[in-house]
């Protein structure tokens, strides 16, 4: 359960508060079907990674390597790469968050949050005290959202039907909620914790396969309450502020109490974002070099402090994270095509056999993935 809300939070961070209010605003209860097709490419997509890096016994960039020389060393370069952006911007939602909350200026907000995440992995015991600790605001995050739904009174019998019958469907919208939820890092958070942890084997194949489908359930559930919450304000004919949609979404159904849930859900995504890049992150660099393997509490505390500072000194970078949002997009097909490849050489897991059908899924998401990837970016090009 710990890998599961180390992925489950690491997704829910500010860019996901933004995106799924957002695209509600845009396209009110025909969203719910690119939730719900989301939700099914993104355990498509994590039980097949989590399980094959998990029965390999190797991290991602290591199996990658072996498979093609070289391979590795570009996957962890744009994972690194996606993660730092997102960090970044992790760093200025703590800071939102905790001005929301307290009236805390947003810097002051970020240099402390810098501080608690760099506590929790200085702690003696680092990966329990990281499961603990994500696990529980994660609860936290689901509880406070769940009152602002029921709060906002959304009609849920519409948002069920047009989760099976949409009026329309917009490809960008589910690219963008799957590389939010399972893009770049956040598809690697979770397998590379069992393997820290331990979790490796085929013995071990039942525990990776309920840990991968709950990370992704804890995320969908958080995801439909706060797609609930704003459909109920936005069918009310509320405006949002478009300078920060989510906290309206909460204050309308809510009133002052429910601005302050939103800092309190906006500081726990992103602190825990925070804490799940930077770990996942350093993950992908420490088999690199003994060295780093060696000073990884180090590497961690420069990432994140890098973050921090670079937040600091330009503020939240938009037009990076749009970039950065659509890699994570376009990182998923391609790692997971390896993952997939990987999985049939004998010299890599040995004895395992992966399962027919969930070559099958993972097959599908890589050509859905990639041909929204397509549609996504010659959009994005005009053509």
């Amino acid at each position: 359960m710990g890998a599961a809300f180390l992925m489950a939070t690491s997704a829910i961070g500010p860019g996901f508060l933004t995106q799924t209010t957002v695209f509600t605003q845009q396209h009110a209860a025909a969203f719910s079907f690119a939730i719900l097709v989301s939700i099914l490419l993104d355990i498509g997509a994590q039980l097949n990674i989590w399980r094959i890096l998990t029965v390999s016994n190797y991290r991602a960039q290591d199996l990658a390597n072996a498979l093609f020389p070289g391979l590795g060393y570009l996957l962890a370069g744009l994972v690194v790469l996606g993660g730092l952006v997102f960090n970044i911007a992790n760093i200025g939602g703590c800071g939102l968050g905790l001005q929301a909350l307290t009236g805390m200026e947003t810097v002051y907000g970020a240099i402390l949050s810098c501080g608690i995440a760099l506590f929790i992995f200085w702690m003696k015991e680092a990966g329990n005290a990281l499961d603990h600790f994500t696990r529980w605001l994660g609860i936290l995050m689901l509880l406070l959202t769940l009152y602002v739904a029921v709060s906002s009174h959304p009609p849920v019998m519409a948002a069920l039907q047009q989760s099976i019958w949409p009026d329309h469907i917009n490809t960008k919208a589910v690219i963008t909620l799957v590389g939010g939820t399972v893009g770049g890092y956040i598809s690697f958070a979770g397998a590379h914790r069992l393997l820290d942890a331990g979790i490796s084997g085929t013995s071990s194949v039942k525990y990776v396969n309920r840990s991968a489908v709950s990370g992704i359930v804890i995320t969908g559930v958080m995801r439909t309450l706060l797609f609930l919450a704003a459909l109920g304000v936005v069918t009310q004919g509320a405006i949002l502020d478009s300078g920060n949609p989510p906290a309206s979404v909460f204050r309308i159904a809510a009133g002052e109490i429910g601005y302050r849930f939103f800092g309190m859900v906006m500081w726990s995504a992103a602190i825990t974002s925070v804490v799940g890049a930077a770990y996942t992150s350093v993950s992908f660099l420490k088999t690199f070099h003994p060295f780093i393997a060696r000073q990884e509490k180090w590497f961690i505390t420069f990432f994140i402090v890098f973050s921090t500072i670079v937040f600091i000194a330009i503020g939240n970078p938009v037009q990076l994270l749009i970039t950065a949002g659509a890699l994570n997009g376009l990182i998923l097909p391609v790692a997971l095509a390896v993952m997939l490849i990987a999985a049939t050489r004998k010299r890599l897991v040995h004895d395992y056999r992966h399962p027919v059908w969930m070559q099958i899924a993972g097959w599908l998401v890589v050509l859905i993935m990639g041909w929204l990837s397509v549609l996504t970016l010659k959009e994005w090009m005009g053509m």
